[in-house]
């Protein structure tokens, strides 16, 4: 089951600005897209982080951090005997029926559960691979490897981690078979305020850094991408479907029908297809996809969804793997000499359960620092590198990327992220590229001095 679009995303010209809608007030220069050529782009792509870098000041890290712990108040263990939505006999977790009054059940549900009200707002992370054996000779451990990254980042968190391996509806595959898992995930947990869809070659490689939900707090649906490359150049590389946040609401339901009515199960599937390859002359296949849906509905403001839609492009919400994998060495190396020459604290051996404390003593110091920022110039983590393109599962990898930059590239983030738990835990990699792990003597690392 592949659940990942292919598309490379490249980074305007101008720095990304915030915004509180998608809509841009203006429209600056930006890189010139060759029609139809995929290849010529990812070349641009490489050089492009050099020419023109777009680094994010650090102010953009001062956020607190937005996950709710599970808190020992919660309780999980009686559900009232109340009638709810979960009594309708007409209610269905299949995408072939609508979902309505949706709020007014959910806060229903939540009246009868007070445990889980109130207090910051709630995620439920939600992934997934193929129901059966990769085909590529990796692509087994490198999901099973990328599911622990998960993990270990929803456990840092204080967040819950669904991770589904079947396929909901038969006809909805490859990159549209998050629709229906995500719309069941909805209503399978009233209690979470967003459904946070992460692709299985998406690696954390920030476990530090928390979603800066305050700033999504008009908007339902959040995506990296930039409105410059949406309204004036109309690429389906504007943006990238396979990170995002949705909002547990109604909006959400009546915006997933539209978007799977553009999949493979509706009979105007071709007449999408058609449509999207017209409107996006850099498509270069003819099948609608989900990502080019998205543009479409955001371009032409088809429904009115857009308003509520926020392309988040300050850090790397998901980030090009290409431009990120050659610069972990060097960051994870700069990283080390922060907590060399930095304050004891941030030495200090302590608690996974304490982990929050000391992730904001290292966001305070690199706050100090110059060049402590995120994108292809800074040397801040990344905080989700995506290897878009890869397929390390089936190993059809797109033909411009070698196994070098998939599956070795794929080894570096992983263990660039793993180094970061197992530190809590007194290891690290003896490289980016080894399995070996070196234990870490007190003090360290300035007790290798």
């Amino acid at each position: 089951m592949q659940m990942q679009s292919s598309c490379s995303l490249p980074r305007p010209k101008s720095p990304p600005m915030a915004r509180s809608s998608i809509i841009p007030s203006s429209l600056s220069d930006v890189l010139v897209f060759t029609a139809g050529a995929f290849l010529a782009l990812l070349i641009f792509l490489g050089l492009y982080s050099f020419l023109s870098p777009t680094p994010i000041p650090n102010r953009l890290f001062s956020f607190s951090p937005s996950f709710s712990s599970t808190s020992s108040h919660i309780d999980d263990t009686y559900d009232p005997p109340d009638e709810t939505f979960y009594d309708d006999p007409t209610l269905t977790y299949t995408i072939d029926k609508s979902i309505s009054n949706w709020d007014e059940k959910r806060r229903h549900w939540l009246k009868l559960h007070p445990s889980f009200s109130g207090g910051r707002e709630r995620i439920l992370m939600v992934s997934g691979s193929q129901p059966y054996p990769c085909r590529s000779y990796h692509g087994d451990h490198l999901l099973l490897r990328s599911l622990k990254n998960k993990a270990d980042y929803c456990r840092l968190h204080g967040i819950e981690l669904f991770y589904n391996t079947a396929l909901l509806n038969p006809s909805m595959n490859f990159f549209w078979a998050k629709i229906p898992v995500i719309r069941a995930a909805m209503l399978a947990h009233p209690e979470a305020d967003w459904i946070w869809w992460v692709d299985s070659d998406a690696i954390f490689t920030d476990m530090e850094f928390s979603l800066p939900l305050d700033r999504y707090r008009a908007h339902n649906l959040v995506l990296h991408g930039w409105p410059e490359l949406v309204y004036k150049k109309k690429s389906w590389c504007s943006l990238n479907a396979g990170v995002f946040l949705i909002r547990n609401c109604q909006w959400s339901f009546d915006f997933m029908d539209e978007w799977a009515s553009m999949g493979p199960q509706s009979p105007d599937y071709e007449k999408w297809g058609k449509l999207q390859t017209s409107t996006f002359k850099d498509k270069m296949f003819p099948n609608s996809d989900d990502q080019s849906g998205l543009v479409y509905l955001i371009l032409t403001g088809r429904g009115g969804w857009r308003d509520k839609i926020y392309l988040e492009n300050e850090y790397y919400f998901q980030g090009y793997f290409a431009e990120i994998v050659g610069r972990l060495e060097n960051i994870s190396a700069r990283y080390i000499e922060e907590e060399r020459q930095g304050p004891a604290v941030l030495r200090r051996r302590h608690a996974e359960r304490v982990f929050a404390s000391y992730a904001k003593e290292m966001n305070v110091q690199l706050g100090k620092q110059k060049g402590a920022d995120t994108g292809p110039t800074g040397w801040r983590r990344p905080f989700v590198t995506h290897f878009t393109g890869c397929q390390p599962c089936s190993g059809d990898r797109n033909k411009v990327y070698s196994a070098d930059n998939c599956t070795l590239g794929m080894y570096k983030a992983l263990n660039f992220a793993d180094d970061q738990v197992l530190r809590i835990y007194g290891f690290r990699h003896a490289s980016l590229v080894s399995a070996d792990v070196q234990p870490l003597p007190f003090d360290y690392p300035r007790s290798e001095e």
